[in-house]
Order: structure tokens, then sequence, then C-alpha cells
């Protein structure tokens, strides 16, 4: 019976050292290994070249590099890049490169689809197959850091874990991955350029603060009141919004990082007084700031884009209340890119 290999990265440095020593080698070549597989992102053990044959042959008999492998990538009109990139078991998740004037950022996934029921999401449609693995999160930040260079000549300057999933339903993947990210073993980005994006779990949220993360923190909000909210997103009648401010002003008194709340306003839904008062209100609970965000829609009637004098609204009512408000215009909308839009339509 053929043994199944192991996957190398889920190894510790430490772990590859033994495994070097109890098979009569230096711990030192466990050292060069791991450098080739995080710093130098080799694809197979044949790439380490300054490790013997014989002992690329015995990683070959033991181990796997399960890499991601970028199936399609489109660009659009803006300089957008969607990947659709294919896992090792065939699955298939979608990763971003968002490119401005001052910087490049990459929008990750950290599931195959998701476990939430956001009605709005075109990801939210597809059922949660499994979490990703650290590797499969860090190989799309890779693969993403390369194509900056490569189209926009200069490194990636942003990560956002805003693609397929709840970051958060894969916690510790997900904090792996950020690890191996920030490290200078890695990738070497300071987490402050780091953003995960929840759609509300207190509990992890406060977990994030009991574990002193050093990166940013987003709320997909959308409505600061309990029935729209559940309308709109709803498992989150299980996080009532009270539980959601507890959590986050348990993060700010533990971190003193500000929140961003991410906010798209619905035509007949929450592009009312009522709606924009609950936000100001919310917003004065924790230090933050407001993304209002263009919604991007997913070929079906319920939910449509407000209308600019609506957003206007909110504008003038955060601005009046010293609340930082940013009104963010979609990108890549053209390659179904946008934010809500990732679906893996050619999976």
């Amino acid at each position: 019976m053929q043994i199944e290999k192991k996957d190398i990265r889920a190894l510790t440095k430490d772990q590859l050292r033994d495994f070097f020593v109890s098979n009569g080698d230096k711990a030192f070549r466990g050292n060069q290994v791991y450098e080739w597989l995080w710093s130098k992102n080799a694809h197979s053990f044949e790439d380490m070249t300054n490790v013997a044959k014989p002992t690329r042959q015995m990683l070959e008999d033991n181990f796997v590099i399960n890499h991601i492998k970028v199936d399609q990538m489109q660009r659009s009109e803006d300089g957008t890049v969607k990947n659709a990139v294919r896992l090792h078991d065939g699955l298939v998740v979608e990763s971003v490169l968002i490119p401005t004037l001052t910087r490049t950022t990459a929008c990750v996934s950290s599931q195959v689809g998701c476990s939430l029921d956001c009605n709005f999401c075109a990801t939210a449609r597809l059922k949660r197959m499994r979490n990703l693995n650290p590797d499969e999160i860090y190989d799309q930040v890779v693969a993403i850091h390369n194509e900056s260079k490569l189209y926009h000549n200069r490194p990636l300057s942003n990560i956002v874990f805003m693609g397929m999933g709840e970051p958060l339903m894969n916690y510790n993947n997900v904090i792996k991955a950020i690890e191996k990210i920030t490290s200078d073993e890695g990738l070497g980005m300071s987490p402050k350029r780091i953003t995960v994006s929840t759609s509300g779990v207190p509990k992890m949220i406060k977990k994030l603060a009991d574990d002193e993360v050093k990166f940013k923190l987003a709320v997909s909000l959308h409505s600061a009141i309990d029935e729209i909210r559940s309308r709109i997103m709803p498992f989150s009648a299980n996080f009532p919004l009270a539980d959601l401010r507890e959590s986050l002003e348990y993060w700010y008194r533990k971190t003193k990082s500000k929140i961003t709340y991410e906010y798209v306003v619905w035509k007949d839904i929450n592009d009312n007084k009522a709606s924009i008062d609950a936000l100001v209100k919310f917003c004065k609970y924790v230090p933050c700031k407001v993304n209002l965000i263009e919604y991007n829609p997913i070929d079906d009637g319920e939910f449509q884009q407000a209308s600019d004098e609506s957003i206007n609204e909110y504008v003038k009512a955060l601005e009046r209340n010293d609340i930082i408000v940013k009104v963010r215009r979609s990108r890549g909308k053209d390659i179904d890119a946008a934010c809500g839009q990732l679906a893996n339509k050619e999976a």
C-alpha cells in the first residue's frame, strides 16, 4: 500500500531539522529547505539547487509541496487582476490584485466557499467546502506580489482578507498564514499593512484581542439596526449588535487599534434617515472610520445600489459627527473581481 506523503509546509522549521537528524543528516539542512519553501517559494524539490540530489530524492520520497496553481488570470480595464487559484485537491478560490496610484493591494481568500449566508454576496451562495491551509493563503499573496512587480513595477504594499470566506471561521490557519507573511523568513511585510475583514463574530473578535494581533480589523456592518442587518446577513441574528459592540469595545481596549466599518448602502433597505442615525450612534462607541462601498449586483433584483443622493446623506451625517468616511468605488467589475462578486464562475 502506498503511503500518503505529508505536505512538507505543514512542518515547522524545528520539525524539519529533526527529520534530517533522524535520517542521518545535519540539522542545518532543515534550515536550507525551510528557506526554499518560504522565502524562495520553491514549487518542487528539484528547485532546491544547493541541496544534494540524494537529499532531494529523500524529500521527494517522503513529502509533497502542495503548491497552488493560477489556473486563469483576468486583467480588468482598470488594472485589477483576478486569479482563479486551483488548489492541490482540484478546488478553486479567487484572489484579486487591486492597484491604485500609490499602492497595490492583495485581496485574498480564506475558505473555499463561505461559512456564512450574506444575501448580497455571490460567495455566500457557494457552500463552504473547506478551510484553506496557511500555505495556500500565503501562496495567493506571493502570486499577487509577483504580479504587482510584473504589471505595476512595484512590490505588494497591502493585504486584505476580504476574498472568499469568513477569516475568523478559519482562525488558526489565517493567523499562521499572517505570521508567515510578516516573518523575515517569509515576505517580511508589516502587520500594519494587513487588514482582516470579518462579518462580525464577537467571540472570535475577542480572541483576536487576547492574542494581541498587530494587524488591522474591518467589520462588514451594513446596518446598525438588528432587524435590517439580519435581513441582509441572516447569520447575524445569532450575533446581535449589542454583542458585536461589546466585542469591538473589548478589541479597542486591548489593542488601541481603530476599527474600519465596511458599509454598503442599498436602495429601499438602508437608504433612510433611521439607518443613518443608527450608524452614527454605533460609530461613537469605538474609534473608527467608515468605508461606504459601491454595490456590485450579482444577477438578481433584491439588492440595488442606492442613489448618489442617499450615499451623500450618509457622508454628510458622518462628517458632521467627526467620523472619518470614504466612498469606495469598486475596481474590477468588468471581470467580476469587485467586492461581493467572487464566485468561481470559471471553476
